[in-house]
């Protein structure tokens, strides 16, 4: 993406990027892989210290993060350019995530991701640090798709669901959460067809949604932040949120019932 308006940085052409779909609505079929044999599952190791160390080594890479974000927020308010290159660099596939889903229009997605990042890079002045840099990150996003959203609607814009299902698409965030996939992992050409096609309709449908309603399903089921997080974002209270949450799903669900038949 690039930017040439006065008094910013240029920002660098960002790569196809994130486009993560709910995988709460449509979830793929299938069981779980047989066990192995007796003497093979003795040798297992186990699940519970696995998870354990999985755990252990999610928190050092989130504790690492908040470390380089901080020092990366002192050289931004400093004015060292270079260092807005590394925010573009390292959250541009999340906040392009986000607004590609919300926006359901490509062109319009990389033009807004740009005004958020010019909006980061003016504002930074007056993130204090109270929270994780990209939920303020986040918000300035979800307030700006909100405005353009609104601004589109008042222009009868039409929405093109035009989301890749491309391999750099699914790469996981390392503190937006993990990053789901709609179209499922098919085994035949006529299965990608059907899985795409579900895909595009999910988009569709999640484009009809209210703004609020899309956001928050777009925040936990597609982007896979934790309810603190999308707190952060939205301001919400918790109650209010999963409320919110469930009233999404369930809308968006009935809206896909002609597709899932």
């Amino acid at each position: 993406m690039n930017t040439a308006k006065s008094g910013s940085p240029s920002i660098e052409p960002a790569s196809a990027t994130q486009r993560e779909p709910a995988q709460e609505i449509a979830k793929e079929g299938g069981d779980a892989a047989e066990a192995d044999s007796a003497s093979d599952s003795a040798a297992e190791p186990d699940d519970g210290e696995d998870e354990d160390e999985d755990e252990a080594k999610a928190a050092d890479a989130h504790a690492a993060q908040r470390i380089r974000d901080r020092r990366l927020v002192r050289r931004l308010k400093a004015g060292d350019e270079r260092a807005f290159q590394e925010l573009v660099a390292t959250y541009q596939d999340r906040v392009f995530g986000l607004v590609y889903r919300m926006l359901g229009n490509r062109q319009e997605a990389e033009d807004v991701a740009q005004e958020v990042f010019i909006s980061i890079y003016r504002g930074i002045g007056n993130y204090r640090g109270e929270g994780k840099l990209y939920t303020w990150m986040y918000r300035i996003a979800s307030n700006t798709c909100k405005n353009r959203i609104k601004y589109l609607k008042g222009r009868n814009f039409h929405r093109a669901s035009d989301i890749d299902e491309t391999p750099s698409a699914h790469l996981a965030g390392q503190d937006g959460g993990p990053v789901h996939s709609l179209q499922s992992q098919v085994p035949n050409p006529e299965a990608q067809i059907e899985g795409h096609r579900l895909e595009s309709a999910i988009q569709r449908e999640l484009n009809n949604l209210d703004p609020d309603h899309r956001l928050v399903i777009i925040l936990r089921d597609v982007q896979g932040l934790t309810y603190q997080d999308i707190i952060g974002i939205t301001g919400l209270a918790e109650g209010t949120l999963k409320s919110r949450l469930h009233r999404a799903r369930m809308a968006l669900k009935e809206r896909l019932e002609g597709y899932l038949a």
